[in-house]
């Protein structure tokens, strides 16, 4: 790894009238993702960003896009995504039927693979796909919505999921996604996550998207 932490700035809080202009404001106070929550209406409740999305996102930044694929089937997608812009592309454990296939296939297009699951989902479904990823999402709210609260209770899978990183000397990033605030990040961060993605506390920070990533990176430390 060539930092510690990560800051991932979610669109999915973003004002879309102004989503350029927003993501610019995201990279010039230094956030270092632009996370791109994509839902189908089928997995998740809500539907949103396409690689149509993702593609405008690409125009917008050199960032790295750091794309949640909250969809069902989603190896139907990857290409179009990877063409799309994507740098990374995260699929749920639970949608995928050949989940390693689906994570070489994410590396065959240049992208960096990753997995995620559900809350209520062990970590024992993913055990086995750790060698297989650059980045592991633990989810620390139920899918499918911005500005939803933390659930304390994932804390313990964060750690859990870290000492399974560790024990195969893994570099991937830890990752977690709901939630995620100035006053949020520290438990996840002690409990050994390296990537915080957040929305609400970015986009809706009351004194602007600076303001909400310097909260953010503050709590680093």
């Amino acid at each position: 790894m060539l930092q510690k932490y990560i800051i991932a700035s979610s669109i999915l809080s973003a004002d879309f009238t102004r989503l350029g202009e927003q993501i610019a404001e995201c990279e010039a106070a230094g956030t270092d993702w632009i996370h791109v929550d994509v839902m189908d209406g089928h997995f998740v409740p809500n539907l949103t960003m396409g690689p149509f999305i993702v593609a405008a996102c690409r125009r917008a930044t050199k960032l790295p896009l750091d794309l949640h694929l909250m969809i069902e089937s989603p190896e139907r997608l990857l290409e179009a995504f990877a063409r799309a812009g994507a740098s990374g592309l995260t699929v749920h454990v639970e949608t995928c039927p050949d989940p390693v296939g689906t994570l070489k296939t994410i590396r065959s297009l240049g992208c960096a693979p990753g997995v995620t699951l559900n809350p209520e989902t062990p970590i024992s479904a993913i055990e086995p796909l750790l060698p297989l990823v650059d980045l592991v999402l633990v989810m620390t709210v139920e899918p499918g919505y911005s500005g939803q609260a933390f659930m304390l209770e994932t804390t313990a899978k964060v750690a859990a999921v870290r000492r399974m990183l560790d024990a195969i000397c893994s570099q991937a990033w830890l990752e977690v996604d709901g939630g995620i605030s100035a006053q949020t990040l520290p438990q996840v961060r002690l409990a050994g996550a390296t990537a915080f993605v957040a929305a609400h506390a970015v986009f809706d920070h009351p004194q602007g998207i600076a303001a909400g990533i310097r909260a953010l990176r503050e709590k680093m430390i």
